[in-house]
């Protein structure tokens, strides 16, 4: 199941789109992508998500002046499956300091410390870090008032996690459609619930992330 939930400048979330497809793949992110701009998505400033395949790929053909972020909980945990286990917990924690800082040159020279120490020891990781470092600092870029919303995909994984829980007492799906129609229940009732509040952070920054809009 895709899901694409949105803020709007003023704070405003929403499920703005889902879809069940049979597999991961260029086709159905560019699909997702056109179909949200076709009903008057006319501007996304930052798109978040982790590190599906393609994904970059249909941004730039559907929404050119996006910004892309990708998940760092995300990244966290594909290193985390890469490492011995005597090491994770150190090197979590050395990791989480990108996130953690006042500035992006900080956080940057933060990232170049933790590509120095562990490069020996995994360099197949720091490898593949060091080919998706544009994506990884984006975050920075905006107020520091909701960065903490920004560098990971938690929103999503917790609107995930209530599907699951409430998916649970059912022994099946009988058809797709039921599962289209359980799912779309479950989004209608998270943007009522958020209808009218404000994310965290956003409601201090306004200004600033409307005049990110044309």
């Amino acid at each position: 199941v895709y899901i694409a939930i949105g803020i709007k400048p003023n704070g405003h979330k929403e499920v703005i789109y889902y879809c069940i497809a049979p597999s991961e793949n260029i086709e159905v992110w560019t699909d997702m992508l056109q179909n949200m701009k076709s009903r008057g998505l006319k501007q996304v400033e930052l798109f978040l998500s982790d590190g599906v395949v393609g994904m970059k790929t249909a941004l730039a053909r559907t929404y050119p002046k996006a910004h892309f972020q990708r998940c760092l909980v995300h990244v966290m945990r594909n290193i985390c499956a890469k490492v011995r286990v005597d090491d994770r917990e150190k090197i979590m924690n050395e990791f989480k300091q990108v996130h953690q800082q006042t500035n992006k040159e900080e956080a940057t020279a933060v990232l170049h410390d933790f590509y120095t120490k562990w490069g020996k020891v995994y360099s197949h990781v720091i490898r593949s870090l060091k080919d998706i470092e544009p994506d990884l600092l984006v975050f920075y870029n905006y107020p520091k008032q909701i960065r903490a919303s920004i560098y990971s995909t938690n929103m999503i994984e917790s609107f995930n996690n209530v599907i699951k829980r409430k998916a649970k007492p059912k022994a099946e799906f009988p058809t797709e459609q039921s599962l289209d129609a359980f799912i779309g229940i479950q989004a209608m009732s998270y943007n009522d619930r958020y209808f009218n509040r404000i994310h965290k952070g956003f409601g201090q920054v306004q200004d600033t992330l409307e005049s990110y809009f044309d």
